[in-house]
C-alpha cells in the first residue's frame, strides 16, 4: 500500500498543482479535482489540501425509508442519460468506476486507483478486487472493458458518452480505437490514447458513466436488475414513484471501506415541476428530502424548520439559439449578427437578479465557471441594446418574432420571462412558449430558441466538450468551429491549470464572439430535508449518494 501511494504522488504534474494551491490560483475544490485527474486517490488529496470546514459526521442509525422528492423519468440505457435523475434512481445498483464527492474530490469507486502518464495519453486501471454483481458474478476487467466498447458505440443514439472517450474514439469506424482499451489481467486495464485527455477520470464519474452488466441488452436497466450495488430495484411508475430496498441476500463490497447502506428503502416521488406541490408535502410529512430546493421557497423550507443544505457550483442555465433550425422559410441563428444581438439586448445581472433571486454568480455566456481549474478571467459580457437593435435590423430581422421556449418549473420559468421582457423592452419581438416536462424533455436539443439547464462538472473542457464540439450528441446549439475543436483538443493535453488558462481564454472568447449563447448567471444549489437525515447534503452535479444516507442514531 505504501509502493502505491508513493507512486501517485510523484507525478510530475502535482508541484505545480501544489504551488497553484498555495497561491491561491487553485481553490481547495479546485486543487481536488485536479488531483483526482492525474490519480491522487482521493485520502491524498484531501490531505495534501489541508483541513476544509466540514464539521463531523453524526452516528447513523441502520434502517428506514427514505422518501425522495424527485422528477421520476422512463428509465433507458444508461449511455444515454440526459438527465441527472436517471442517474440517481439507478445509482443505488449500478455503480461507476468514480464518483466525485461534494468537496470536488474524485474517489474510486469499482476503481481502486488509477494511473496517468505525464501527458494523460496513457491510464492504467485498478480494479477493485471481491467485487461481485447481484447475480453472483465476480465483477472484472473483461466486464470494464465491454462498458468500454458500450461506451464507445456511435450507432446508439444519444450515447453522449462518446464525447468523454476523446482520444479512445476512432471517428472512422465509429467505434472504440482498436487497441485502446486492452485488459493486463483479471484486474487491471490499460488505456492508451490517441491525443491527451485531462478529463477522463471526472468524465467517468458523470452520471451516463453507470457501469452495467454484460447481459444487460441495452433496455430498461431498472428490470434488468443486475448492479453491483447495495440496493435493488423493486418499483418503477414513471411521473409518480421509483422504489429500491437493500439487498439483504449478499453483502455490499463497499461495506467496510465506506459504511453504509444504512437505509432500507428508498423511494423517489414524483409530484411534478411545480415548487408549490413539493412545499405542501413538506408540510405534510409525505417526503422527508427534496431534490433541490429553488426561489422563494427556500426561505419557506426554512421558516417551515427544514435543514438547508447549499454549494457554490458551475451549475447554470443557458438560453441559446440553434443555428441549424429553420423557423417557417428562414433559418434566423445562422447569422453570427444575429446571435450576438440578442446577447446584447439582455443584462444578466437582471436575469440572475428576477430569473434566481440573486442566489449565485453573474456569468459572462463563455460556460467556464470561475470554479473551473484554468478558468479564463475576460471582462464582463457587454450589454448594448443600441448595438442589437441595430444589428438586428441590419440582418432584416426587427419584425422577426422569436418564441422563447423554457420548462415550466419556477426558476428556468422565471429566467425565461427575464429574457423575453429585456428583449421585448429593447425592441426585439418574442413569443414566450411555457412547456411542461412531458413535452419538454423529450425534445430538449430541437428547439430553435429555448432556455436549458447544465450540470457542475469538475472541469471546463468537460462542459466546452459535451456542449460546444462540432457534432456532440448534447450539441443544442449547432455551433461547429475547427478552430475551437483545435482549441479544446489543445486544452485537453493541458495538466497545469494556469497554462491552460491562456487556451481556455481563447476558448470562451469564441463562444462569446459567435454569440452561442447567453449564459446569464451560476447557481448556488440548494436542497432541504427533515432534520432527521444524515449525508444528503446538496451535491454539485446533483448527484444522491445513497450508500452515505441515513437517519441520524
Amino acid at each position: 500500500m505504501f509502493q502505491r501511494r508513493t507512486h501517485a504522488l510523484k507525478h510530475p504534474a502535482l508541484p505545480a498543482l501544489q504551488r497553484q494551491l498555495s497561491t491561491a490560483k487553485l481553490n481547495r475544490r479546485s486543487f481536488l479535482a485536479q488531483a483526482g485527474a492525474i490519480g491522487i486517490t482521493a485520502p491524498a488529496a484531501l490531505t495534501l489540501a489541508g483541513p476544509s470546514n466540514a464539521q463531523t459526521t453524526p452516528t447513523i442509525r441502520p434502517g428506514g425509508t427514505l422518501r425522495i422528492q424527485q422528477n421520476v423519468f422512463a428509465m433507458k440505457d444508461p449511455r444515454t442519460y440526459d438527465w441527472s435523475e436517471l442517474g440517481n434512481m439507478t445509482r443505488g445498483f449500478l455503480e461507476y468506476l468514480v464518483q466525485q464527492n461534494i468537496d470536488g474530490s474524485l474517489q474510486g469507486m469499482l476503481l481502486e486507483r488509477w494511473d496517468t502518464n505525464e501527458n494523460a495519453t496513457e491510464y492504467t486501471f485498478h480494479l477493485r478486487q471481491n467485487v461481485t454483481w447481484s447475480n453472483g458474478d465476480a465483477f472484472t476487467a473483461a466486464h470494464v472493458a465491454h462498458n468500454f466498447d458500450r461506451w464507445g458505440d456511435s450507432t446508439v443514439d444519444g450515447n453522449s458518452m462518446i464525447q468523454r472517450l476523446w482520444g479512445l474514439f476512432d471517428p472512422d469506424t465509429g467505434q472504440l480505437r482498436k487497441g485502446s482499451v486492452t485488459i493486463e489481467d483479471e484486474n487491471t486495464l490499460k488505456l492508451k490514447l490517441s491525443s491527451p485527455n485531462i478529463a477522463l477520470i471526472a468524465d467517468l464519474s458523470d452520471y451516463p458513466a453507470a457501469v452495467v452488466h454484460p447481459s444487460f441488452d441495452g433496455q430498461d436497466p431498472f428490470s434488468h436488475g443486475i448492479g453491483t450495488g447495495p440496493f435493488r430495484p423493486v418499483e418503477m411508475s414513471v411521473g409518480e414513484k421509483c422504489v429500491l430496498a437493500r439487498d439483504t441476500e449478499r453483502k455490499w463490497w463497499g461495506q467496510e471501506i465506506f459504511g453504509g447502506p444504512y437505509l432500507d428503502r428508498i423511494e423517489f416521488l414524483d409530484y411534478g415541476t411545480d415548487p408549490s406541490t413539493w412545499l405542501a408535502a413538506a408540510e405534510t410529512g409525505e417526503i422527508d428530502l427534496l431534490y433541490e430546493s429553488v426561489g422563494d421557497f427556500i426561505d419557506v423550507l426554512d421558516v417551515l424548520g427544514w435543514t438547508r443544505t447549499q454549494t457554490d457550483s458551475a451549475a447554470t442555465m443557458v438560453i441559446r439559439t440553434n443555428q441549424n433550425a429553420e423557423v417557417g422559410d428562414k433559418t434566423p441563428y445562422i447569422d453570427t449578427a444575429v446571435r450576438r444581438a440578442l446577447a446584447l439586448a439582455v443584462d444578466n445581472e437582471i436575469c440572475l437578479e428576477l430569473g434566481y433571486a440573486g442566489r449565485g454568480l453573474v456569468a459572462a455566456n463563455d460556460h467556464v465557471a470561475p470554479v473551473h481549474p484554468g478558468f479564463a478571467e475576460l471582462n464582463p459580457s457587454l450589454y448594448d441594446p443600441a448595438q442589437a437593435r441595430a444589428d438586428m435590423k441590419d440582418a432584416g430581422l426587427m419584425e422577426f418574432e422569436h418564441e422563447l421556449v423554457t420548462l415550466d418549473d419556477e426558476w428556468q420559468r422565471n429566467t425565461g420571462d427575464a429574457v423575453a421582457a429585456q428583449l421585448q423592452d429593447n425592441g426585439i419581438k418574442v413569443r414566450r412558449s411555457i412547456r411542461n416536462g412531458t413535452d419538454y424533455w423529450p425534445n430538449w436539443k430541437d428547439f430553435p430558441f429555448s432556455a436549458t439547464q447544465w450540470n457542475h462538472r469538475p472541469l471546463g473542457v468537460q462542459v466546452l466538450s459535451l456542449a460546444y464540439r462540432s457534432n456532440s450528441v448534447w450539441n443544442e446549439t449547432g455551433f461547429a468551429s475547427e478552430r475551437f475543436d483545435a482549441l479544446l483538443d489543445q486544452a485537453m493535453g493541458l495538466l497545469d491549470a494556469d497554462k491552460r488558462r491562456e487556451v481556455m481564454g481563447e476558448l470562451q472568447t469564441i463562444l462569446r464572439d459567435e454569440g452561442v449563447i447567453i449564459q446569464p448567471y451560476w447557481r448556488t444549489l440548494y436542497n432541504h430535508h427533515n432534520g432527521a437525515i444524515v449525508g444528503a447534503e446538496r451535491h454539485p452535479s446533483n448527484e444522491i449518494h445513497l450508500y452515505k444516507i441515513g437517519y441520524a442514531a
